[in-house]
């Protein structure tokens, strides 16, 4: 048995069956630039695999060495990757600056950073292992774009040239003069391995004489600049001063460039990692750093409490409570982990649980509920009646007491949410209940949520409220 077969072996005791047999199929046949920076929602789809069964596979894969993580930090208006990083504590709260856009951001979790799998060397090379050795429209897929961009299979080169008026391969310490005939459009000189770019504004009056520009690259990432030049001809001089090649190219930023980059797919966010709960049980505490504090926009939390615990440890003892209490744990986490979320911790008998988007808290508040009813209804008692509170909103994903966690006012107000319900209530704030998602969902069911202003403590102005019935 050779390594990669012994390392499936161990993968198939931990993850699903299909996905496990998908995955070896891709090990074993797909061409090398579907193995670089796999999109694992993508993959899901286009196989038909379930897909949160497909990111626990992945993940268990990463675990045991069949596939290596990164966590790459994207411009939100090209999708290309500023940074690349083998864990998340690498990732800069600080402004991350894209040339191609000219524009600076602040990476959240959200749309920012992307997580990917890429095969390990040891179980199969691909050409993405040696990425200085990729032709410009390989390296653009493989290196450069993020898995967002949803670029043509299979004629992307002929697509690239499409918008690209010259292009060459520099070798370190390699020149070139390029001759080239300017068009009235707007152009960019773009170097994707050092991410600098030069704009050239090209308008006014065609002219004859020749027009001179020199571009030197080197491993300082030089300011964004635009140049005016009139439509006619140019020297275009390029010198490499890095120790690797370079990839310059000149395209026309019109219409047809804006088009081709434009286009999207989902693809798996750090936000949605940090909700998964086979990330945070493999993971568990190797995530962030203790002085890391990284933003994320929007997370649904989820709070639950049982009604009355300490009385039922009164009336029906501590062993028959205590395993009651471990069998409600069981489910809830079962239920969260079906529908996309991780449990974050438990606090005495309280969950707290964060999902991607409100609609997959709402969906697990909604079973939690029936299950509750199931058990009761199965011990011939109501012992167990369940609390639960969600919000929606901003946060930070910190590290805290040894445990990857999340600071804000968000967090506090989905507490305080959930110490307002009765017995078996649902509540939940109006950022959940007007999502989308969240009306599709509470419509198909007949649920009608029920308003009312409450005031929270810590919280200014009083918040509205709404009970699912």
């Amino acid at each position: 048995m050779s390594e990669t077969e012994a390392l499936f072996a161990v993968l198939r005791q931990s993850a699903d069956a299909d996905c496990v047999a998908a995955l070896e199929r891709l090990v074993g046949g797909a061409p090398d630039h579907q193995l670089s920076r796999i999109n694992v929602l993508d993959v899901a789809k286009r196989l038909g695999l379930d897909e949160e069964r497909a990111i626990a596979a992945f993940l268990h894969a990463a675990r045991i060495g069949l596939f290596d993580l990164s966590w790459n930090i994207l411009c939100p208006g090209c999708g290309g990757v500023l940074d690349a990083n083998a864990s998340l504590k690498s990732v800069r709260a600080s402004e991350y600056n894209c040339a191609l856009c000219a524009a600076g951001y602040e990476a959240t979790l959200d749309e920012m950073v992307e997580v990917t799998f890429t095969v390990s060397p040891r179980v199969r090379r691909i050409a993405a292992h040696n990425p200085h050795e990729l032709p410009m429209s390989e390296y653009m897929r493989q290196i450069f774009w993020g898995t967002g961009i949803d670029l043509p299979d299979g004629a992307l080169e002929a697509a690239i040239e499409k918008i690209t008026l010259d292009a060459v391969e520099l070798p370190p310490g390699g020149k070139a003069l390029l001759s080239l005939q300017l068009p009235a459009e707007f152009i960019i000189v773009f170097e994707p391995v050092t991410h600098s770019a030069q704009f050239i504004d090209v308008k006014g009056e065609p002219t004859r004489e020749r027009q001179n520009l020199t571009l030197v690259y080197n491993d300082l990432r030089a300011p964004t600049g635009t140049m005016e030049l009139r439509p006619g001809p140019l020297r275009l001089s390029l010198e490499n001063r890095t120790d690797r090649r370079v990839l310059p190219a000149v395209w026309i930023a019109n219409d047809e460039m804006h088009a081709f980059i434009g286009k999207r797919k989902p693809f798996m966010t750090a936000k949605r990692m940090l909700s998964n709960q086979t990330f945070r049980d493999i993971y568990r505490t190797d995530t962030l750093d203790v002085d890391q504090r990284l933003k994320i926009t929007s997370l649904t939390f989820l709070f639950t409490d049982l009604k009355g615990s300490t009385e039922l440890y009164e009336r029906v003892g501590d062993l028959i409570a205590f395993d009651l209490v471990r069998e409600h744990f069981g489910a809830l986490n079962e239920i969260v982990a079906a529908e996309g979320g991780a449990v974050v911790k438990t606090i005495g008998d309280a969950v707290m649980a964060t999902f991607p988007t409100p609609d997959r808290a709402l969906a697990a508040a909604l079973r939690m509920r029936e299950a509750m009813r199931r058990m009761n209804t199965t011990h011939g008692r109501e012992d167990l009646l369940l609390k639960i509170g969600i919000h929606e909103g901003p946060c930070l994903a910190v590290n805290l007491n040894e445990r990857q966690d999340y600071f804000g006012q968000t967090v506090n107000i989905a507490s305080r949410v959930q110490g307002l319900a009765m017995s078996q209530s649902i509540l939940a704030t109006a950022p959940v209940i007007e999502h989308p998602l969240s009306a599709n969902l509470l419509g198909a069911g007949g649920n009608r949520p029920v308003a009312q202003l409450q005031a929270l403590r810590g919280v200014a102005s009083e918040v509205a409220v709404y009970e699912i019935p």
